[in-house]
């Protein structure tokens, strides 16, 4: 295969697994500052049982955090080493805005995430309650701030500004225009609620197979009810910013549009096309189900609403079969976790928040749907990447002008082969022991002489 594929395929394949753990580590450290919060708010009151559940809640799901926090920083290193085998070119070329972007995000938010990482693993009997909490705000703090950083650099990739070009090289000619580009807010929030989302669903899909294994019965009530609530929140709030994110998504890159909608002609009043295959050879599509002006009405919320078509962007526009379907996975399980949330918030709410009273197939339901942030959120990274393309910055770079010509095919290929077969692996061995974490929390839990501290000192 050419060597420019391999190297696409390599990123994209790192890029798929690193993304899936950041985005639940972002959602879970603020859920680990909740169920803080909610212990030490109860932890005198009457009912010993339901602090105690707060604190296990706590306890358990630091481990998760921090087994989800390891894999995003190994398979992150991995990928930056990227830039410089199989992309040097654009480092040379936009590195003056690249590199300071990635730097920030290094000394402002790893650095802060990972230093009080420790105080919060390991500081519950050596160091006060306000100093553990104060060290769980700023793991959540930081995990926030990464994704602010790095979502700064990918959206100004997609809508680049504040730059001026020097020789072929790009300079900053503003900082602020540059992070705050034009696709930054809505990237940034649909990315956050994404992982709260993606947080949501395994909390309560963990908790729904302690339920059905008859384990973990002090926390596991709490946790499902925080993790449905939260999602029955925030997939209206996604929705209707996904929508935002589509109207600027059409104004500053209408390809990715067209891709995303198989419209291959500019048209007014285009349809839905709720199924269609995209065929790039005839520039047309096959076995469509459509609904009249549909698309329009979406995207540009007017029934007549023109849609510029593929065929008036020359080769400059990405592949409409991998976006097409991507783009259809991501709002199809987003529509499957809206249901998914309300149904069950619903039926938790009526069984009085006892998961026990629950029918055993609403809790299969909610441990199958474990995992359906990482698939709606690696959708929508799929459209956004390949929507970007033939570009690596929007419209000025072309991803072909960047690619290393010094790396033979044969190597991307082999280096390709072993990213995989080991990130399968890893994927293997992550849920595997979040099923045995989840089996037996006690086990994974160590033994705390401070379980139920005595003491109020900071």
């Amino acid at each position: 295969m050419d060597a420019l594929i391999l190297a696409r395929m390599q990123f994209a394949a790192n890029i798929t697994f690193h993304i899936l753990f950041p985005t639940i580590s972002i959602g879970m450290g603020w859920v680990l500052l909740f169920f803080r919060l909610r212990w030490l708010k109860t932890r005198n009151a009457a009912d010993k049982a339901a602090a105690q559940g707060w604190l296990d809640a706590y306890r358990f799901w630091t481990k998760v955090f921090a087994l989800s926090f390891a894999l995003g920083v190994v398979s992150g290193i991995t990928m930056s080493f990227q830039f410089g085998t199989n992309w040097p070119g654009f480092m040379e070329r936009a590195g003056n805005i690249a590199g300071p972007l990635l730097g920030y995000e290094v000394l402002t938010a790893f650095f802060l995430e990972a230093g009080f990482l420790g105080v919060m693993l390991f500081g519950h009997d050596k160091v006060g309650e306000r100093v553990h909490l104060m060290s769980t705000f700023f793991v959540a703090f930081g995990t926030t701030l990464s994704a602010f950083w790095i979502l700064a650099l990918n959206s100004w990739m997609q809508t680049p500004a504040g730059y001026e070009i020097v020789d072929g090289v790009y300079h900053v000619k503003s900082w602020v225009e540059v992070i705050f580009n034009p696709s930054f807010p809505y990237r940034f929030t649909h990315m956050v609620l994404a992982s709260g989302l993606t947080c949501a669903f395994l909390l309560s899909g963990l908790s729904a197979w302690q339920v059905l294994r008859g384990v973990g019965q002090r926390s596991a009530p709490k946790v499902m009810r925080v993790g449905l609530t939260l999602a029955a929140v925030l997939i209206p709030v996604q929705i209707f910013v996904g929508d935002a994110h589509g109207l600027n998504t059409l104004e500053h890159q209408p390809a990715k549009i067209a891709a995303m909608e198989g419209v291959w002609e500019t048209e007014r009043g285009a349809p839905l096309l709720l199924f269609a295959i995209p065929d790039k050879d005839s520039r047309s599509n096959h076995f469509e189900i459509k609904v009249p002006k549909v698309a329009s009405l979406i995207l540009t919320h007017n029934l007549d609403g023109e849609i510029k078509g593929l065929n008036s962007f020359g080769d400059a526009h990405p592949p409409p079969l991998p976006l097409f379907f991507a783009f259809r996975v991501m709002v199809g399980f987003g529509l499957l976790m809206l249901a998914t949330s309300w149904l069950g918030w619903w039926l938790l709410r009526r069984a009085q928040w006892r998961p026990s009273a629950l029918p055993r197939a609403a809790l299969w339901m909610f441990s199958g749907m474990t995992f359906a942030g990482w698939v709606a959120t690696v959708a929508g990274w799929y459209v956004t990447e390949i929507g970007r393309q033939p570009f690596i910055v929007y419209g000025l770079l072309r991803t072909a002008e960047v690619a290393s010509n010094k790396q033979p095919s044969a190597m991307i290929g082999l280096t390709l082969a072993l990213y995989v077969t080991l990130y399968l692996a890893l994927i293997v061995a992550y849920v595997t022991v979040l099923k045995y974490m989840a089996e037996k929390p006690q086990e994974a839990m160590a033994p705390d002489p401070t379980m139920i501290p005595t003491g109020s000192a900071a």
